[in-house]
């Protein structure tokens, strides 16, 4: 019973805020455009500044873990192979094959992962380490996959790519992470009233986040195509976690380290997701119904595996 407590109490809170976000744009009291404001707010200010000032405060020198790193690197290499092969192989609708691999693969790593991790641990723990490993990695992947699907000539491949590479090097969340950097390294304590400042502004990433993500659903996406909707979210969910979490606990990965690799493997799908496929000609309806049933499923799924994870004491 303690550990199913321990569980409901790591994700419910997340999934209840998202549920009052969807609540308050039901009844109108948001608008969309206050969820488009938050998202872009969240994004490129509070929580680049949130995780600037977690990594600012971090012992890097205990902190950091080279093997974790390669390990979220090699494993998103893996899982986006292995799904891009499979789904040439299976899949008879080609123009779905850029939706629906983008979907199995891209997670919600920033936002939601560093809403649990916060919900877990009151800190990121080793999430912007994974994010640092994983994020650049999301965005290239996805650009060639959506490239593949898209056979329009209209499409300016090599300006989309430059865009992209661009995109990462200039991401919000990943140059607050680097910019902590030099503040942990030497160690470098803020005035109390600077303190306060970044507290109050990070602090207003995962509440913001998480009603603009509730804002933003559509229930009705996630039924126009159901069925690779359906095996998308279980690949997403189920599969992905269910090869990569066995294999990081045999090489000795638990606590803060699992929780992140659990976020790498079984977040819900990202928006970002739907908003590539669509900017770049792919099948718009299927990526955003799979980052609407991921998100309403993985209520379950990552409640379940944290029970799991709990019970058998890697937590």
């Amino acid at each position: 019973m303690e550990s199913f407590i321990y569980s409901l109490n790591a994700t419910m809170p997340v999934f209840l805020v998202m549920v009052f976000g969807w609540w308050l744009k039901k009844i109108k009291f948001i608008s969309d455009e206050f969820v488009s404001v938050a998202d872009k707010f969240v994004f490129k200010i509070a929580l680049p500044v949130y995780v600037f000032c977690d990594i600012a405060k971090a012992d890097l020198s205990s902190d950091f873990d080279l093997r974790f790193v390669l390990f979220c690197s090699l494993g998103t290499c893996a899982f986006f192979g292995v799904t891009w092969l499979l789904s040439e192989i299976f899949i008879k609708d080609k123009s779905m094959i850029g939706s629906f691999v983008q979907g199995c693969f891209r997670g919600s790593a920033a936002i939601l992962g560093i809403a649990f991790a916060q919900n877990i641990y009151g800190d990121t723990g080793l999430v912007p380490m994974m994010i640092v490993a994983s994020i650049p990695l999301f965005n290239i992947f996805s650009v060639i996959v959506l490239i593949r699907s898209n056979h329009s000539a209209e499409l300016n491949k090599r300006a989309l790519i430059k865009k992209t590479l661009k995109g990462i090097v200039t991401n919000p969340i990943i140059i607050g992470i680097f910019a902590g950097v030099p503040f942990a390294i030497w160690q470098i304590e803020f005035p109390v009233i600077v303190q306060k400042v970044l507290g109050s502004v990070g602090s207003l990433s995962t509440p913001l986040a998480l009603i603009a993500i509730g804002g933003s659903f559509s229930m009705g996406a996630a039924l126009d195509k159901w069925k690779p909707t359906l095996i998308a979210s279980v690949v997403k969910l189920l599969v992905i976690p269910g090869v990569f979490l066995p294999l990081a606990i045999w090489m000795g990965f638990s606590g803060e380290a699992l929780v992140a690799v659990l976020i790498l493997t079984g977040a819900p799908t990202t928006v970002s997701a739907y908003i590539m496929a669509k900017n770049m000609g792919n099948d718009a309806t299927l990526a955003s119904g799979i980052v609407v049933m991921t998100t309403l499923l993985s209520s379950v799924t990552l409640t379940g595996i944290i029970f799991i994870l709990k019970s058998l004491t890697y937590i």
